[in-house]
């Protein structure tokens, strides 16, 4: 009778790493799951049957303690300061302790040059763990999430608009994946290392969306008219800042504000919709409606009430009187590792040649030299 490997999960209590976890545990695969604080998240993983370990993934003391026993890892850095940091913890640990395979959640932008730091933070981790002799690593090359369209659930719900700086309503601009099928292709590369190491995975949703189909998908769900409303950076800064959702700093607002600009350029439309999620997982993409149901579910903002109409226009009024902030000050004042001439992804000939090839595409070389300007990876999907 064979042992199924322990598997340790970073970022365990975050989107991904929650799912990955649960995912794992309802295969039978043992879980330690690596959490920072004891709150109703670890409970849910405890229940499911996860080992918890509380501690401080930036410590390298705490990671080398929750990586004895361990086999096999997922790697999520958060999406927050010091991502690389996080990465060469994790690294140093995961070679002392002769990790078989890591699977690491990584970034369809993902590039050496790119503008935004976490990103090239993002791809220095990826050429990192490539360097590891004694790992193989399976890259999870995930783009716009389905979640990020939910950040605006409230006016979409109470006011009928979907407000996003998002270009062009028509123009079919990503294939937004769950979070579960993320997390699906994680679990997939997880437990079957032989067939996936060395190669990167793209998971999306089944088809390529619109900012106006994405808020037609909404009207059906809402059960009411959603008009997408493309707003200016400024107001979206303005929104960020008034309203700060979960998760927001100062430093992730100079970030996002990078993304929605790739989002307008058309980069998360290259190469998209894939077949990764079936491929690696076994099961077909949901679509954007099964998603957007689950979220208006559970999610009260979603309920149309006269309270919380009254929240949304509060909220609104407050998005007005707010000051825009300034990232590129921010980004100073916060100290960020600034390029003198960075380059979003369509403007780099080597991001181009190496996403655009379509499914199953392989890289020239197992391992770039550092000046190529691509991750040392071997395949994309």
């Amino acid at each position: 009778m064979s042992i199924k490997p322990k598997i340790l999960i970073t970022s365990a209590a975050g989107k991904t790493g929650l799912q990955t976890a649960l995912q794992l545990l309802e295969k039978g695969y043992p879980v330690q799951a690596f959490v920072r604080r004891d709150d109703h998240r670890a409970r849910r993983l405890e229940e499911a049957g996860a080992e918890l370990f509380l501690g401080d993934q930036f410590a390298l003391a705490d990671m080398r303690r929750a990586m004895k026993g361990i086999q096999r890892a997922y790697h999520c850095a958060p999406t927050a300061p010091n991502g690389l940091h996080f990465g060469a913890v994790f690294a140093i640990a995961a070679q002392e302790n002769r990790i078989e395979h890591v699977v690491t959640l990584s970034q369809w932008l993902s590039h050496s040059d790119h503008p935004s730091v976490y990103t090239r933070e993002v791809w220095l981790n990826d050429a990192i763990l490539n360097l590891l002799p004694d790992t193989t690593v399976t890259v999870n090359n995930v783009g716009w999430f389905a979640d990020n369209y939910f950040m605006v659930l409230e006016p979409a719900a109470q006011l009928g608009l979907l407000t996003m700086p998002l270009g062009d309503g028509d123009v079919k601009g990503n294939a937004p994946p769950s979070t579960e099928d993320i997390a699906a292709v994680s679990v997939g590369a997880l437990i079957d290392p032989a067939t996936h190491a060395g190669k990167i995975y793209r998971p999306t949703g089944p088809a390529l969306l619109s900012p106006n189909d994405i808020a037609a998908v909404l009207s059906t769900v809402l059960g009411r008219k959603v008009k997408y409303q493309n707003i200016s950076e400024s107001m979206f800064l303005k929104a960020l800042t008034a309203l700060q959702p979960p998760g927001f700093t100062e430093a992730t607002l100079t970030q996002l504000r990078l993304y929605t600009e790739e989002y307008r350029r058309g980069a998360f439309a290259v190469s998209a919709p894939t077949d990764a999620v079936q491929v690696v997982s076994g099961r077909e993409p949901e679509d954007f409606e099964t998603i957007a149901r689950r979220y208006a579910a559970s999610r009260p903002e979603a309920v149309r009430t006269s309270t919380n109409k009254l929240r949304a226009m509060r909220n609104f009024i407050r998005i007005l009187a707010t000051a825009k902030p300034d990232p590129d000050r921010i980004e100073k004042k916060l100290n960020h590792v600034l390029l003198e001439s960075p380059t979003f992804v369509g403007e780099s000939a080597e991001w181009r040649r190496c996403h655009q090839s379509g499914t199953e595409a392989a890289f020239d070389t197992p391992r770039q030299s550092p000046d190529e300007g691509v991750a040392p990876v071997r395949a994309v999907n």
